[in-house]
């Protein structure tokens, strides 16, 4: 396994694309191959990618808002139960303490007929984060990510 990075990885830069997740992870820019965030509950999160499958997920100008995983159905992606703190949840809580730099990725739509890729947003912080009802009524992790500004 990797030594984990909580930065930019190797001359990735916001902006880079990538053709699918398996690429993702060969670059070590996002290295899990389906989770969503890549991180441990005693180090933090490292990247996560948004892939526009949990209603409570914003890609906005200025925040990010993401949601933990789990309790969604596999069939339809509707959320179904209550989240639990598993692995992810507990790496992007820790991020919220330790203010280390998680790398963004977003799935973006495919544009004029080309195919969808994985586009690195670049760093950002877990700000904070809430435990509630979603949109769905079931409760759900919500995290608060801004920019990484150094210094």
């Amino acid at each position: 396994m990797s030594q984990p990075v909580f930065g930019h990885v190797g001359s990735y830069r916001p902006g880079d694309t990538f053709r699918n997740r398996i690429d993702l992870s060969l670059s070590g820019v996002h290295r899990p191959r389906r989770t969503g965030v890549c991180g441990t509950q005693l180090l933090g999160a490292e990247s996560i990618v948004l892939a526009g499958q949990y209603e409570e997920d914003n890609f906005g100008e200025d925040e990010i808002l993401y949601s933990g995983n789990g309790g969604r159905d596999p069939k339809t992606g509707r959320q179904i139960t209550n989240q639990v703190a598993t692995t992810g949840i507990l790496a992007l809580l820790k991020s919220a303490e330790t203010g280390r730099p998680v790398r963004v990725l977003r799935k973006v739509p495919a544009e004029d007929g080309g195919p969808e890729v994985y586009r690195y947003e670049g760093l950002y912080r877990v700000v904070g984060s809430s435990f509630g009802p979603g949109k769905s009524g079931f409760n759900v992790y919500v995290f608060r990510l801004h920019h990484y500004h150094v210094g």
